[in-house]
């Protein structure tokens, strides 16, 4: 029958007295076989093992040497393993036989053997534990391999239990044969996780945790450091081989990979280890390597790479530990190293008792002797050892000392109780424990008892013990190398990095892969969870995790950490913006230019300059130079529903009012004249009036257009990013620039129009040299256009507008602002005169001047103002011709062709013909004269017109229309 455990307690049922146990035959032969030729004195020579009598016997199985080599089953002295952890038991049985509270009146004994640090050298030694059992068994008549037969001498005592062994190999062979005699076996430092499978051990225990405990802590510590990608090395056996796949498993879960695997076999040489540094150095990205191995295994690794001059960062188990003897003599290739040991609490008792020990006073350990001549390098038999003493240098306890000390109590508390429950009344052992048999409760799960110095002990469910692990750093540290704890394990990880010289700086890296940049993600490579290819994300994108870049969306940005974004501010133009400065300025300048000359006109609204201007337009344009100017405030404010209206309705409708006001001007010029030339009757719509509806008409197509314009597509913001700098987000209107340049296109054929006509009266003579500015502003302002509107952006329109207010207000209005300001004599209002005579100028050029002057006599009375008379070269003669208008009328017209000399003092000369005009009120002066071969024309302001010629006797029209 099994063990189980019910309640915290491992119950295990042993057989009744005297039953005889079933073991296959096969086997009983073997064993009775060995048995009996090591009873004889046939077993292995020079036998050592202590033998302690009590009435308890328990067992003990420690490495007191290590592994041998070649075919030798021992090598030399184990001194901390084995020595260390024998003489633990030892002071283990002296402190509870000497304890009344455990046990009282029964003694235990002990029956130790070494084990060599070999399974199957374990498994011999430990036949001796089962002797008694064999003993019993009929058919003694057995023969030995040298052909004696088998002596039987008195039945030994039986063992209770078995403290051991200490590797994991060792405890599953021995457990393995214990089990089949139901002999319980507590063991203090095998960690291999096979042991805790209770269907197939169910008599085995520990007091130290299994090694998937330390698999996940090794693991968890690669994390930490983000140490992916390492190399794994495992000593043959259960001990190695089950730690390192635990650790695999561990490995996989935090996405660790193994880069290459290395087994060190039992019987290994220095070109062996030298070949496992070899594979090692084959992965040079995997600069961790992870030790599952024995010390010894450890030491020889070390050694081979201190061969090689080669060093890595070692990550090791409990094999390695914190023993010194591992590293000695190699502490340079070993320095940095990480290495695991089981925490344990120190026991100050033990100390003093195992450093007043020497080969005088511990005759019971047969090998302190050796262990004496091998620590103090000493010899016995040529010198005297007895002036070397354990009292001098610091004492460093094995790291296992607790739990052997652990596991001897929790044997003795277990004998205790069942010693209680079957002996209650009893002093001494009674009958129903000799031998100890039967069904009994040998192991607790919580020691009660004296606790000031032996901590409790605790097994799990499986009969394990509970995972807590030091953690240790091997560095150079004040004149020496040595182990600095750094770190506790207990269900999670606790590291202090301060303490470990190159965490805070510069931490070892082991990857397959270089760490990709802060803007990059991981690809993948096929199959491998540890090797990619960094690819950049693009500069507007966030790292989803750590294999995904996500677009943060128009408008937004990534933060600084990559891990999210944020809203980007919204750019616009603003008022201290140097780009916004010099718009404003010109357009300022601007402003008070056109008001500046708006005055001018207004306080010389009745000079005969500005009514030859045609005062109505000249107003409406000056005002559409105005609104030019105003536009630049509204493109550099920033843009609402409200600017957005604004601008739609503003940019068009300035340009509209501008251009409306100048085709109006040049057309009635153009279609003046071309009736003239037909002899046409007269242009209708010429007078001031219908020149303001005109223009008004003009305008109001554009206020169609934009008022539809705004209900076909609401107006407000928006923002707008550039395909290559996404990084800047404008706001601006939400109209698209294709419809702004629709809602000019009206505004274009105003331009086009007005420049056509600007060109068929650029030959207009004196009097309407205002065609000849009209034609150079639309030449100007064709340019302008042509330059400004592929580049339609806030601030080079501002530009092109107020460059467009700019060029009409210089080119139409600024000769007309010279004559009022600087020639006032080239705009006279009024003469009074008394006779009048004509005198002209000297014919020399191909075109001159003449000018009535005032003379003395009778003429005409009244305010005569004189114009300037256009002559024409005709074969070296010179016409000319003269205007008299009194009264604000026409009063007489004087012509002579060129090839009639006309004198001062003639009024008329034939063929000259002489129209009066009658008599009626003139708004302005006459705008010009127009001097052909043959005829003359008048035209007034208010559209008053005449004409004289030598084929015509009568006007053609009538001149008070």
């Amino acid at each position: 029958m099994g063990g189980n455990w019910q309640q915290g307690v491992l119950h295990v049922p042993l057989p009744a007295l005297l039953h005889p146990m079933v073991v296959p035959g096969a086997l009983w032969v073997w064993l009775l076989h060995s048995a009996a030729c090591l009873a004889s004195g046939h077993g292995p020579a020079g036998k050592k093992e202590i033998s302690i009598e009590g009435d308890l016997v328990i067992g003990g199985l420690f490495p007191v040497h290590e592994k041998g080599v070649g075919s030798e089953d021992c090598g030399k002295i184990n001194e901390h393993r084995g020595i260390q952890r024998l003489e633990a038991m030892l002071f283990a049985l002296d402190e509870i036989n000497k304890d009344s509270s455990i046990l009282p009146g029964v003694t235990l004994g002990a029956h130790i053997l070494d084990t060599c640090s070999k399974d199957t050298y374990a498994l011999e030694q430990s036949l001796d534990f089962v002797r008694a059992s064999l003993t019993k068994v009929d058919g003694s008549e057995h023969i030995c391999p040298d052909g004696s037969y088998a002596v039987h001498d008195d039945v030994p005592t039986a063992i209770t239990g078995v403290i051991g062994g200490s590797y994991s190999d060792v405890s599953i062979q021995v457990a393995n044969l214990l089990r089949l005699f139901q002999i319980p076996q507590i063991s203090y430092a095998s960690t291999s996780a096979k042991l805790s499978d209770k269907s197939r051990y169910d008599y085995f225990a520990r007091t130290v945790p299994p090694d998937f405990y330390q698999a996940k802590a090794m693991s968890e510590i690669l994390r930490f450091f983000n140490w992916t990608y390492v190399s794994t090395v495992a000593s043959e056996g259960d001990y190695g081989e089950t730690g390192i796949e635990a650790f695999e498993q561990e490995a996989r879960m935090r996405n660790i990979c193994i880069a290459t695997s290395e087994k060190v076999g039992r019987s290994m040489n220095k070109k062996t280890y030298d070949g496992v540094v070899r594979a090692l150095l084959q992965k040079p990205n995997a600069r961790v390597v992870v030790l599952f191995t024995r010390s010894e295994d450890a030491r020889e690794l070390l050694a081979a790479a201190h061969r090689a001059n080669v060093s890595f960062m070692w990550v090791a188990s409990d094999g390695w530990g914190a023993l010194e003897s591992v590293v000695a003599g190699r502490e340079v290739v070993a320095e940095g190293a990480i290495t695991i040991e089981l925490a344990a609490y120190p026991i100050k008792e033990f100390a003093a008792y195992f450093r007043n020990l020497n080969p005088y006073n511990n005759s019971r350990n047969p090998w302190f002797r050796e262990f004496w001549e091998h620590k103090f390098k000493c010899s016995f038999h040529t010198q005297d050892c007895s002036r070397y003493s354990l009292k001098t240098g610091k004492f460093e306890p094995e790291s296992k000392i607790t739990f052997v000390i652990n596991a001897v109590y929790a044997m003795a508390h277990s004998l205790h109780n069942m010693h209680q429950a079957l002996c209650s009344n009893a002093t001494k052992l009674c009958e129903s424990m000799k031998p100890v048999n039967g069904k009994r409760e040998i192991l607790t799960r919580d020691r009660s008892g004296d606790e000031s110095e032996i901590p409790v002990v605790r097994f799990d469910r499986f009969g394990d013990g509970i995972g807590r692990y030091n953690i240790f750093n091997y560095h150079y540290v004040d004149g020496r190398y040595r182990y600095q704890k750094v770190g506790y394990w207990a269900e999670g990880l606790i590291l202090n990095t301060s303490l470990i010289p190159w965490a805070e700086t510069s931490v070892p890296v082991s990857q397959c892969s270089d760490p990709c940049k802060k803007n990059e993600i991981k690809s993948m490579q096929p199959g491998d969870i540890c090797c990619w290819i960094c690819i950049p994300c693009q500069p507007y994108e966030y790292l989803l995790d750590e294999f995904t870049c996500m677009d943060c969306g128009l408008g937004y940005w990534p933060n600084e950490t990559l891990n999210g974004c944020f809203e980007l501010p919204q750019e616009y133009i603003r008022w201290k913006d140097v780009w916004a400065i010099g718009p404003v300025t010109i357009s300022c300048l601007g402003f008070i230019s056109t008001l500046f000359v708006f005055g001018v006109f207004i306080k010389n609204n009745d000079t005969p300059i500005v009514k030859a201007s045609g005062r109505e337009l000249c107003y409406i344009l000056l005002t559409g130079v105005l609104m030019c100017y105003s536009m630049t405030f509204i493109f550099i404010a920033k843009p609402s529903t409200e600017v957005c209206t604004l601008r739609r309705l503003g940019l068009g409708t300035s340009f509209a009012v501008c251009y409306s006001a100048l085709l109006t001007k040049t057309n009635r010029i153009a279609r003046i004249f071309s009736g003239v030339k037909e002899g046409v009757q007269r242009p209708r719509f010429i007078s001031p009036t219908s020149q303001v509806v005109i223009c008004m008409a003009l305008i109001s197509c554009q206020l169609i257009i934009v008022i539809i314009w705004l209900l076909v597509e609401t107006p407000g913001t928006g923002k707008e990013t550039e395909p290559d700098k996404r990084y800047i987000v404008i706001l601006k209107c939400n109209n698209r620039d294709s419809n702004m340049l629709i809602s000019l296109t009206y505004n274009v054929l105003l331009i086009v129009l007005c420049t056509v006509y600007a060109f068929k009266t650029r030959k207009c003579p004196e009097n309407f040299n205002e065609a000849k500015f009209i034609g150079f502003t639309m030449y100007t302002t064709c340019i302008i256009w042509l330059a400004f509107l592929p580049i339609f952006y806030t601030t080079t329109m501002c530009i092109s507008v107020s460059l467009s207010g700019t060029v009409v207000l210089g080119c139409l209005f600024t000769p007309k602002l010279h004559i009022i300001l600087f020639q006032p004599q080239k705009n006279v209002a009024s003469h009074r005169v008394g006779t009048t005579r004509f005198s002209v100028a000297a014919a020399g050029s191909s075109q001159s001047h003449g000018e009535c002057s005032r003379g003395t006599g009778e003429g005409w009375g009244g305010s005569i103002s004189v114009l300037t008379a256009g002559v024409q070269e005709a074969g070296g003669k010179l016409g000319w011709e003269l205007d008299v208008v009194e009264n604000s009328s026409v009063k007489n017209t004087v012509v002579c062709p060129a090839d009639h000399p006309c004198s001062p003092s003639q009024s008329l000369s034939p063929p000259c013909s002489t129209w009066l005009l009658a008599p009626r009120p003139w708004h302005s002066l006459l705008e010009g004269i127009f001097m052909g071969a043959h005829c003359l024309i008048l035209m007034g302001r208010d559209g008053a017109m005449g004409c004289s010629s030598p084929e015509h006797s009568s006007p053609p029209w009538d001149a008070a229309a």
